[in-house]
């Protein structure tokens, strides 16, 4: 059983994120509920709980604020938010596990779930360094990402990354430096992510970033060589819109 507080200065959000966690999470038990980032601070530090659920903004600061009083942040942050979409995809790009308002039950339930899976302490100062460079950045060229492989965490450019290749529930990123990462997302996580910054899912186990693709090979489906070297294979249903966008090129 793992003890959970919510913190929102909302109190109908309050209700509906225990109601679910009621109905639905029976490993998860509410030990209490806080409306602020003072009386969260409070509650948090006599609590000592495995998860939060934590609200952005509230009227006496931010979620982040509240995580910057404390001295360790030795449990599992899931954000609740009402922000626009840029603000979301800055969530996901830092690794930041979030629900968007209005709380969808499935969302929480799959936040939940993967919070139970990943219980451990976080370097959560990367993530929130990361999720405020991104947030404050207007340009896709300084777009960072958090990347957590089974033991580590790194911080990367976006535009650093040559292809994603997946590896079962896995996917091995490739980098301008030579470096390889294998990463605990899968492929269609990151295609998600990656689409809007010239990304390309081109096979089912492949995508690449069009800015390095040196040459395309026609002939029996046809490949790709990218400017590492690398031979990556077209499937036939992604041929026509691979030469469509490199005839716009």
């Amino acid at each position: 059983m793992l003890n959970a507080i919510i913190i929102d200065d909302e109190e109908r959000a309050r209700k509906t994120i225990a109601a679910i966690i009621d109905l639905h999470c029976p490993d998860i038990r509410i030990v209490t509920q806080a409306e602020s980032v003072e009386s969260g601070c409070k509650a948090i530090r006599e609590f000592e709980p495995d998860i939060v659920f934590l609200d952005v903004k509230m009227h006496d600061g931010t979620g982040f604020d509240l995580l910057r009083k404390l001295q360790t942040v030795n449990f599992k942050v899931i954000f609740i938010t009402a922000h626009e979409e840029f603000a979301a995809e800055a969530f996901r790009f830092s690794a930041l596990d979030y629900i968007l308002k209005p709380v969808d039950p499935k969302d929480l339930e799959e936040a939940v779930e993967k919070a139970e899976k990943y219980i451990s302490l976080e370097n959560i100062d990367i993530k929130l360094d990361t999720y405020f460079a991104n947030i404050q950045s207007d340009s896709k060229e300084n777009k960072k990402i958090v990347l957590r492989t089974v033991k580590e965490i790194f911080v990367v450019k976006v535009k650093d990354i040559i292809r994603c290749e997946a590896d079962k529930n896995y996917t091995r990123l490739f980098f301008v430096n030579g470096k390889k990462l294998l990463v605990t997302k899968t492929l269609k996580e990151f295609e998600d992510m990656l689409s809007g910054y010239r990304f390309f899912r081109n096979h089912q186990s492949h995508m690449i970033n069009m800015d390095f693709i040196d040459y395309y090979k026609k002939g029996d489906g046809g490949f790709i060589v990218m400017k590492d070297g690398a031979t990556v294979p077209v499937s036939m249903r992604k041929k026509d819109s691979l030469l469509q966008i490199l005839g716009s090129i």
